[in-house]
């Protein structure tokens, strides 16, 4: 009988901690290493690609055909995405999430396409000047899985449902989107402020509502992009205006 120890694991259990942490980095990434294979050569091909998400928390991009990744998840979908920031000190501290992904492309004539379209603007507004032309393409970056590290010793596996929010009904949550957003910004920018500076800490900037979901707001300000998560997660958009109300009425009350 062999005496020789199992090695131990460094994987540690997933929890609500780990999958907020991994959710947090996707919705505020602004930019990510994007993994392919080259058709011609098999060789592994990395490109810096800028970022943003679907309502249900998927990565999205927006590649020209000019680009050898497009090129490269045309012919194999299969990719993975690296996102997470590094700050001060030893960038290997710092969390990141690789996502290991399948690349698909999205009808320009589809509503989700013009979904899509108004996301990404809202996280990279200068975008608009090349964002129509027509080497352009979005590509929604299926999740099946990812690798979490959350720092030194901190290491999770993650399944897609870990990944994503439920959105339903999703027809009804992108058509109010847009308008809440605006409404937030032209309306209700005290709001915002209160929201960023006051509830998430994040400094004095002009802040401003990029996109909602059930789960949480993006705030941006230039480069700076927060996340504020409710409470709880909204089972309606009916229930998004009280939700609202009440962070406002918490951020005063701080």
């Amino acid at each position: 009988m062999s005496l020789e120890k199992e090695p131990k694991s460094v994987i540690r259990p997933t929890d609500d901690q780990a999958r907020r942490l991994a959710k947090e980095l996707i919705r505020t990434a602004r930019f990510g290493a994007l993994a392919v294979i080259e058709a011609e050569t098999r060789h592994p091909l990395a490109s810096r690609v800028a970022v943003a998400t679907d309502l249900d928390g998927t990565p999205v991009i927006l590649t020209s055909t000019l680009s050898g990744h497009t090129s490269a998840i045309l012919a194999d979908p299969s990719c993975s995405l690296l996102v997470g920031e590094p700050g001060k000190g030893d960038p290997l501290a710092h969390p990141r999430v690789s996502l290991f992904c399948s690349a698909l492309k999205i009808a320009r004539e589809s509503a989700e396409h013009e979904r899509l379209r108004k996301r990404y603007l809202s996280r990279h507004p200068k975008a608009e000047l090349y964002i129509d032309f027509g080497d352009f393409s979005f590509f929604r970056l299926e999740l099946s899985r990812a690798s979490l590290n959350g720092g030194f010793g901190k290491a999770f596996e993650l399944e897609k449902q870990d990944l994503q929010t439920t959105v339903s009904p999703l027809e009804d949550w992108a058509s109010m989107e847009a308008g809440a957003v605006a409404h937030m910004n032209s309306d209700h920018r005290d709001a915002v402020k209160l929201y960023a500076q006051t509830l998430l800490k994040a400094g004095e900037a002009n802040w401003r509502l990029a996109c909602l979901d059930p789960e949480g707001l993006d705030l941006v300000a230039g480069d700076k992009v927060e996340r504020l998560w409710f409470a709880n997660p909204l089972k309606d958009p009916s229930e998004l205006r009280p939700a609202l109300v009440a962070l406002a009425l918490q951020a005063r009350n701080t």
